[in-house]
């Protein structure tokens, strides 16, 4: 059986060995469209990440038996002519639910704590030099009693709730597909969640009911003191509104992991803002803690042996 995976640089340097073992694995760093046409002609197997598979691709792939996506989103495959032809496709749900949370965590902490402006202070010397023994310039406000409106309650979202109750937040949220089964918190429509939270935080995947959903309208919603953070999909929150947003003060604070084209443009207006300490970034990394990604891997391993 040979297994190509087409862009294995997504995983960095976790081990393919569970991947290896059920077959010949050929792994490229990344590949173009046009190189993918010619790495998938003899393969069994095809591995992809965000390479897109479309039928051009599978034209080129006459011997392809399964297509295995290293992630939860399949929306880089044409579901539907896989179906067409009889290729099955297997995705990964649920490896790196744990990991997105502390991603989560980590952002919002960062920003209620003003940990960016804390840390340089020591390390500047300006600690050393004030005469004081404590720095109390910029607010450090608890979480303790604060509302956190979740944007999408699923299996990422209920963790977030759990893991916020711990520190003593009341949680709110809003359905983004229109059922509303979680009974543990108040569901509330956008608008009120927008207006009542402290910390607004998405979770939710990109469709036709979340692309833009949060624009210019809701974020003006928001306290002034409120934060914002996303690690759902990038297209969810109007980059160029919450750019203005943060501004014009309308907002206090935003955390992206993600954004709606990867990697972010170099005059994404989010990169330029009037005062950088308002935001924080990472580069799509919330899923890709260590034991996400081997769980990943050890996923995919198990979908590639059940199909054969």
């Amino acid at each position: 059986m040979k297994i190509v995976f087409l862009d294995a640089a997504t995983l960095g340097d976790t081990s393919l060995k569970p991947i290896s073992d059920l077959g010949e694995l050929i792994c490229y760093p990344t590949s173009t469209p046009e190189e993918a046409l010619e790495r998938v002609g003899d393969c069994d197997v095809i591995i992809t990440n965000k390479v897109r598979i479309t039928v051009e691709l599978l034209d080129a792939a006459p011997k392809v038996k399964l297509i295995c996506e290293a992630a939860t989103g399949t929306n880089n495959i044409d579901m539907e002519e896989c179906a067409r032809r009889g290729i099955p496709v297997r995705n990964v749900a649920g490896y790196s639910t744990d990991s997105v949370v502390q991603a989560t965590f980590m952002h919002m902490l960062s920003l209620l704590g003003n940990a960016p402006y804390f840390d340089g202070v020591v390390k500047s010397g300006e600690y050393s030099r004030s005469g004081l023994f404590t720095d109390v310039t910029r607010p450090f406000v608890e979480m303790t009693g604060k509302t956190i409106g979740i944007i999408g309650m699923g299996t990422i979202g209920s963790k977030v709730a759990l893991v916020a109750k711990a520190f003593g937040m009341n949680v709110v949220y809003f359905s983004t597909s229109g059922t509303s089964h979680c009974k543990d918190y108040p569901s509330l429509p956008i608008e009120e969640l927008m207006q009542v939270s402290d910390v607004v935080t998405v979770h939710a995947p990109l469709n036709k009911r979340t692309d833009g959903l949060v624009d210019e309208r809701l974020l003006r919603m928001m306290k002034p003191s409120a934060i914002i953070l996303n690690a759902g999909r990038g297209g969810i929150i109007v980059e160029a509104d919450l750019a203005k947003a943060l501004n014009e003060g309308w907002i206090a604070g935003a955390a992206l992991d993600v954004f709606c084209k990867e990697p972010v443009p170099e005059d994404n207006p989010l990169l330029h803002l009037k005062d950088p300490g308002k935001i924080r970034f990472t580069p799509h990394t919330a899923w890709a803690s260590v034991e996400a990604r081997e769980r990943l891997v050890g996923k995919i391993a198990e979908n590639i042996a059940k199909g054969f």
